[in-house]
């Protein structure tokens, strides 16, 4: 049995409210307190988009508040499903299946965390990042045992090919290692303290000309012996995009967890409608994204 089958709960949950971005995007908020509990960086949930549609849809989570109950969703309209999603008012409630899935680990030797979000990948890091921020804030206090919390340096850079789903500005944070020109920033991260970039090929204003692992590539060639040695990448995104995480994580001798995306019915690991090939010790095994995964080390997959 998997080790997150006892943390998967169904809610009710209900719709606080949902805002509607460029290119058919949208942030859904809801309240799924005991999701809110348990997600971790990574999961996600399986969720009933309209009575009328009996087939659920996964969604990553992109942040979730334990304290005041809601979770945070980013998705892109694609098919009927989704397009009803969109239509959901405040008030509204939908079956939330979730947290599901194993998440993102880093590691404290790694504290140079690098994450890479393409498009509607970006939900994870944004959690990942808010996480490892809030970390590194609290060992900023007096009254912490410094010893005991992890000084997390994350860098959140983001790639998209439809305008981003918020209204970038230009960065205040002073990052080396950053093409000319390349400051637009997502403005929740800065106010975290977080430094992030943002890349598309289609030249927006302060963006990286480029793929967002061109960037990537930039920014880790700037980098010396021993803070590669603290560099660990996390990446989510459409499959090209994975797979140059991991050429990347191979040229600079770096560790590197994906997050898989695949079409699931069950996302419980019933159906196994959603399996990976994966190399493991004992050779290569079929993997179900939803259970076993989505986040996987990029080396058995790629």
């Amino acid at each position: 049995m998997s080790p997150s089958r006892g943390t998967i709960f169904l809610e009710q949950a209900r719709v606080l409210s949902q805002l509607a971005y460029d290119a058919e995007q949208f942030v859904l908020r809801l309240a799924a307190p005991k999701c809110a509990a348990h997600a971790e960086p990574g999961s996600f949930v399986h969720l009933t988009c309209d009575g009328s549609i009996p087939m659920r849809r996964p969604l990553s989570i992109m942040r979730a508040h334990p304290g005041n109950g809601w979770i945070e969703l980013l998705y892109k309209v694609v098919g009927a499903g989704l397009h009803a999603l969109s239509a959901r008012k405040a008030g509204d409630e939908l079956s939330v299946l979730g947290p599901i899935g194993r998440p993102f680990v880093p590691h404290v030797e790694r504290p140079r965390t690098l994450l890479l979000g393409g498009g509607v990948g970006i939900p994870p890091m944004v959690f990942l990042a808010e996480r490892l921020g809030a970390h590194a804030r609290d060992a900023g206090r007096a009254d912490v045992n410094r010893a005991s919390i992890q000084s997390w340096k994350p860098l959140v850079l983001m790639g998209s090919e439809v305008p981003f789903p918020f209204r970038a500005r230009p960065s205040k944070i002073i990052l080396p290692g950053m093409p000319a020109g390349t400051l637009a920033c997502m403005p929740l991260l800065e106010e975290w303290g977080i430094p992030s970039r943002l890349a598309s090929c289609h030249e927006y204003p302060g963006c990286y000309a480029g793929f967002v692992t061109e960037l990537a590539d930039a920014w880790l060639a700037s980098l010396g012996s021993s803070e590669l040695a603290e560099v660990e990448i996390f990446s989510c995104g459409p499959t090209p995009m994975l797979e140059a995480s991991a050429v990347l994580a191979r040229r600079y001798r770096v560790p590197c967890q994906v997050s898989l995306e695949e079409f699931m019915a069950c996302a419980v690991g019933g159906c196994a409608g959603c399996t990976v090939r994966v190399l493991t010790p004992d050779g290569p095994a079929m993997k179900r994204v939803c259970v076993d995964g989505p986040v996987f080390d990029a080396y058995t997959v790629f």
